[in-house]
C-alpha cells in the first residue's frame, strides 16, 4: 500500500490538477481570515471550505489514471487497492489543506469571543479547529468516493451530484460536518470551545463506509 500511495501522489504532483482546489481553498481563506477577527469563526470558516475541496481532490484523484496505467496497476496490487490508495491519496493532500488553514487562523486571529470581550485559549481552540477541519475533509472525500467512478461512471451525474451533496452536507442541520462548523460558529459568540469528537466519529465511520464501498464495486467493475 505504501508504494501505491507514492505512485498516486507522484501521479498527483505532476498531472498539477491539485492546483485548482488549492488555489480555491487558499482564496476561500483570504476572503474569509482577516487579521483580528475572533479566532472560533475563523477555524470554522477554514474547517466549511475543506468539505467542497476534498470532493474536488477525491475526483482528481480517482479519475487521474490514465486507463491503461489503472489496468497495469489494479493487475498487480488488485482493483480495489488501488482505488483506495487513490483517495487515501486525496484526503492526505486534504489533511495537508487543514494543517495550512489550522495554521492560518492561529497566527492572523484574535483569540477572543466576537465581542472581544472573554479570552479563548489557543491551544484547546486550535484542537477544536482541526478536529472540525477532518470533519469535514473525511465527508467530503466520502462523498467523492460515492460520487465518482466506480459508483457513479458519467461525469455528467458525478460533478453535480459531488455540488450538490457537498452544499447540503454544509447547510443541513443533520450533517455532522455542519455540527463540528455551527458549534465552532456558535460557541464565539460566548468565547466557549466546543470540541467535535462525534461530529469527527461520525464522519470518520461515514469515511470509511464510503471508501470500503467504493473499493468494493471497484473490484467488481475493474
Amino acid at each position: 500500500m505504501i508504494a501505491l500511495l507514492r505512485y498516486q501522489t507522484a501521479l498527483l504532483i505532476g498531472s498539477h490538477r491539485w492546483l485548482p482546489p488549492v488555489i480555491v481553498y487558499a482564496a476561500w481563506l483570504a476572503l474569509g481570515i482577516r487579521s483580528g477577527d475572533p479566532i472560533l469563526d475563523g477555524f470554522g470558516w477554514a474547517a466549511g471550505g475543506l468539505l467542497p475541496v476534498a470532493v474536488w481532490l477525491t475526483r482528481v484523484c480517482v479519475t487521474n489514471e490514465p486507463q491503461a496505467a489503472r489496468n497495469c496497476a489494479a493487475a498487480a496490487a488488485g482493483p480495489g487497492r488501488v482505488h483506495l490508495a487513490c483517495v487515501l491519496t486525496a484526503a492526505g493532500t486534504a489533511l495537508l489543506l487543514a494543517l495550512v488553514g489550522t495554521a492560518a487562523v492561529v497566527l492572523l486571529s484574535d483569540p477572543r469571543s466576537n465581542d472581544h470581550q472573554v479570552a479563548v485559549p489557543v491551544p484547546p481552540a486550535a484542537l477544536a479547529g482541526l478536529l472540525a477541519a477532518l470533519a469535514c475533509l473525511l465527508m467530503g472525500t466520502a462523498v467523492g468516493a460515492l460520487s465518482n467512478w466506480p459508483v457513479l461512471r458519467s461525469t455528467g451525474w458525478s460533478i453535480p451530484a459531488g455540488l450538490v451533496a457537498a452544499l447540503l452536507l454544509l447547510v443541513l442541520s443533520a450533517s455532522p460536518a455542519n455540527a463540528a462548523v455551527t458549534g465552532l460558529v456558535t460557541g464565539s459568540a460566548h468565547g466557549t470551545i466546543s470540541t467535535p469528537w462525534l461530529p469527527l466519529a461520525t464522519t470518520a465511520l461515514i469515511a470509511a463506509a464510503a471508501m470500503a464501498a467504493a473499493c468494493a464495486l471497484s473490484s467488481r467493475r475493474g
